[in-house]
């Protein structure tokens, strides 16, 4: 079974890049990456082409996430049928998924967070006007939650 996953956060600079480049990697260190497509996109077009935010870049790398491939493109028409999972990673971008979602593909959306394992939160939060430490939260609760999808999707393979 091939998935394709998209992770969406607003900007595509640091939520969702994190979210695509950890859970590729983890795909990859597990053996399971030949099975998955995994892309990220954010609902707004305000950093097309650009890299991720320097400081998920480099809060990614100390933990072996490479970032650096990565560019920001905006969610299109295309990708809700090209996609078998939609994830967001907070409530106002899934909301504006559902709003430019054909009907017969909402049930490919979804927040990132419902495959946590060891944390109670269901959005990813916004880093990009804290400090590093924002950083590091979002790296623990997308570690988690790579986790958890990767696992929860092996188990329906058969």
């Amino acid at each position: 079974m091939h998935q394709r996953i998209l992770f969406v956060c607003m900007g595509n600079i640091c939520r969702s890049p994190t979210a695509e480049g950890v859970t590729r990697t983890l795909a990859e260190r597990s053996g399971v990456a030949a099975g998955f497509e995994f892309d990220s996109a954010g609902t707004h077009g305000y950093h097309i082409g650009k890299a991720p935010d320097a400081r998920a870049t480099k809060a990614a790398a100390r933990r072996g996430y490479d970032l650096s491939s990565l560019k920001g493109r905006q969610v299109d028409n295309t990708d809700f049928a090209r996609f078998d999972r939609i994830l967001a990673m907070d409530r106002d971008n899934l909301d504006l998924l559902k709003q430019a979602c054909p009907t017969e593909h909402h049930g490919k959306l979804g927040l990132f967070l419902e495959f946590t394992t060891s944390h109670d939160e269901d959005e990813v939060p916004d880093p990009y006007y804290g400090g590093p430490e924002g950083f590091e939260r979002v790296l623990d609760l997308i570690e988690d939650a790579a986790q958890g999808l990767l696992a929860r999707t092996d188990e329906r393979r058969p």
